[in-house]
């Protein structure tokens, strides 16, 4: 299998420079790094092209902020970057993840092994919620098809037709890139997990995320979490109604 990976990094977030360096060293395969768009520096008409509120079902709670809408096109430009090379596959990493290197080349292995041309195979960076029937198995790393795809895009193994698929299917979105990857009765591309946990996030370490908000008031914490438990009751609902009528669980 042909597989390249690629680092997301944000030329501005120069203190996560030696991160991506670590990174470039532990991998092992050949790495690019693919510059992250900035949310800073997008226009109102840029936003405007790609960014559609309410166009799936279930709703999408919350207006984005820029920085959600360009870390969604950062990813959108790691998977061009797997068509233009003509990869099988590519390892989609965020800079501030950290690899497991005593768990993570079994874990990578198994993924590049079983995984089909129409798969994501998510490394999450906690193993909560991450239950369902195992793919594959062996040197002590489990495929799991998750019953729920959690969140998260700290690192993820996107085969060639799953790129292609996602760039047709995410010209315009309206939720963050992670959310949207929930969706799989939509989209078309089956999610996998790979366990044990193998990577950590490590923002703390670097300065802190670059897409979250800062501080906000206690009465929006309060209002955005009762709209987002209401949100993920309905990703749910519609998860669990499109599995039971075979239009939940992509195969190809």
């Amino acid at each position: 299998m042909k597989a390249e990976a690629f680092i997301i990094h944000l030329a501005r977030a120069r203190g996560r420079a030696p991160q991506v360096e670590r990174l470039r060293r532990s991998l092992p395969m050949p790495v690019t790094v693919i510059d992250a768009v900035d949310g800073a520096a997008l226009g109102a008409n840029e936003i405007a092209a790609v960014y559609r509120p309410r166009l799936h079902r279930p709703r999408y709670p919350f207006r984005l902020r820029d920085s959600e809408v360009a870390c969604f096109l950062s990813h959108r430009a790691a998977w061009q970057a797997i068509l233009a090379r003509g990869l099988d596959a590519g390892l989609v990493v965020e800079d501030d993840v950290e690899l497991d290197n005593g768990r993570f080349p079994a874990a990578l292995g198994l993924a590049l092994a079983h995984m089909r041309g129409a798969d994501v195979v998510r490394f999450p960076k906690k193993a909560r919620g991450e239950k369902g029937p195992a793919v594959a198995a062996g040197e002590g790393a489990r495929l799991l098809a998750p019953r729920h795809v959690m969140l998260g895009m700290q690192a993820q193994l996107v085969g060639r037709e799953a790129a292609r698929r996602l760039l047709a299917f995410t010209e315009t979105f309206d939720r963050p890139v992670d959310t949207l990857l929930q969706m799989q009765w939509l989209h078309g591309v089956r999610m996998l997990s790979v366990m044990p946990v193998a990577i950590r996030e490590v923002a703390g370490t670097l300065g802190g995320s670059t897409v979250q908000q800062k501080a906000k008031p206690l009465s929006e914490i309060l209002s955005r979490e009762l709209q987002r438990t209401r949100y993920r009751f309905a990703v749910r609902l519609f998860d669990g109604l499109k599995s039971r009528s075979g239009g939940g669980r992509p195969e190809s």
